[in-house]
């Protein structure tokens, strides 16, 4: 799921390095959204910040990504080449942090893309109901603090999506649950059977299945 929550990147520095080009971002801007899953009732939870390219349906690609302070400089992970996640940390807020990105491609053709998504220990090839359930339950208290008292405004989650490596070979089971992208939905109807799941391999990623 992408979401648009309106990242500002306060300071934005292009620079040539080789055939990249560099992008320089207020930490602050990355901490604003973190902070709102920094809870036990979305700690299943992370942000995932990329960009996405605006002629092609793609993201970008990332050389590397660090947080950068007058002191120190901390290397951050990017996964796939595309994106990376921010520790919430307010001392590198009140640090001034920098968040220095390195993309090989062109900066003013990418634009920054958000995804809620369960962090990466949560995928595996087996799930109980109760997993499932549990994992469901934290989109839905994420999206529930966000909407406080104008919640009509805000989207529900309703179910999970699974996003599966390419080219699985799925039972008759799983194959009914796959949608036009070739994910699996695990919608309401689904969740009140109880049913826990067993998956060939591990998903790429699992996000909320979202109604607006």
């Amino acid at each position: 799921m992408i979401l648009h929550l309106g990242l500002t990147l306060s300071l934005i520095v292009c620079t040539t390095i080789s055939h990249a080009e560099e992008l320089n971002v207020d930490y602050a801007s990355f901490y604003g959204h973190v902070k709102k899953i920094d809870k036990p009732d979305t700690d299943k939870l992370r942000f995932a910040f990329g960009f996405t390219h605006i002629a092609y349906n793609r993201l970008c690609k990332l050389e590397k990504a660090e947080i950068v302070t007058q002191k120190q400089t901390l290397p951050l992970i990017v996964e796939n080449g595309t994106r990376f996640t921010v520790p919430s940390d307010k001392v590198l807020k009140m640090a001034k942090a920098k968040v220095s990105i390195e993309l090989d491609d062109n900066a003013n053709q990418c634009d920054m893309s958000v995804q809620l998504e369960t962090k990466a220990e949560q995928l595996k090839h087996s799930y109980t109901h109760a997993e499932l359930k549990a994992l469901l339950n934290q989109y839905q208290a994420f999206f529930s603090n966000m909407g406080s008292f104008m919640s009509f405004m805000m989207p529900s989650a309703e179910g999970l999506v699974l996003k599966l490596q390419n080219e699985q070979v799925l039972n008759t089971e799983l194959s009914k649950l796959l949608d036009e992208r070739g994910n699996i939905n695990l919608d309401q109807d689904w969740f009140e059977k109880g049913l826990g799941l067993s998956l060939p391999s591990k998903p790429i990623r699992i996000t909320a299945l979202v109604i607006k």
